[in-house]
């Protein structure tokens, strides 16, 4: 099996982050090796040291903003120069969250060169990951805090997903996020084609 590239799309409670660790855990017995590249990991290890970067990049964090386009894309460049390799799957979660960084992702995937890129997106109704969001009870999953992270997904992720429509090279699955988390991944490996 040729090496793949996999963008999971979802919304926040969408169990991407599961979907992601349980794709990863079955290409893995394929023996081929996985390259992860996750914006949430990216960011909490640059918060974590200490350079100048990170204490700018760590108030906006804090404060709620969202990380430039062109702060991020270098991030994620950075993490997949440093990591890939021809013969490794490449599985990306949290990127591209805006049109210009899936622009900058497509031409990113021409120089690797990675054809026939993957992206999984798990569809979850507003009110499920709303339910969801609450019953994990973390602290900034307020309805108010959930109600402007859902705004910030349609606005700009919805539309980043959407620009890689109908484009070479890519194909979008639309998988069904409100069954049980084994339904989810059965439903992606048979989407894939395994």
């Amino acid at each position: 099996m040729q090496p793949q590239t996999y963008i999971f799309f979802g919304i926040v409670g969408s169990g991407k982050g599961t979907q992601v660790k349980l794709l990863q855990g079955f290409l893995k017995k394929d023996g081929r090796e996985c390259v992860y590249i996750g914006t949430g990991e990216i960011f909490r290890k640059l918060i974590e040291s200490d350079n100048e970067n990170a204490q700018v990049l760590k108030q906006m964090i804090n404060a709620g903003k969202l990380i430039s386009d062109s702060d991020t894309n270098k991030l994620v460049a950075d993490a997949v120069k440093s990591h890939f390799s021809p013969d490794k799957h490449l599985l990306f979660d949290g990127y591209p969250r805006t049109v210009p960084q899936s622009q900058y992702f497509a031409t990113l995937m021409r120089t690797l060169p990675r054809k026939d890129i993957k992206i999984i997106y798990l569809e979850l109704s507003k009110e499920e990951a709303m339910k969801r969001n609450l019953l994990r009870g973390r602290h900034d999953d307020t309805p108010e805090g959930l109600a402007k992270r859902f705004d910030e997904y349609v606005n700009n992720v919805v539309p980043a997903m959407n620009y890689f429509k109908n484009k070479e090279n890519y194909v979008i699955y639309s998988i069904n996020g409100e069954q049980t988390v084994e339904n989810v991944h059965k439903d992606i490996i048979k989407a894939l084609g395994f």
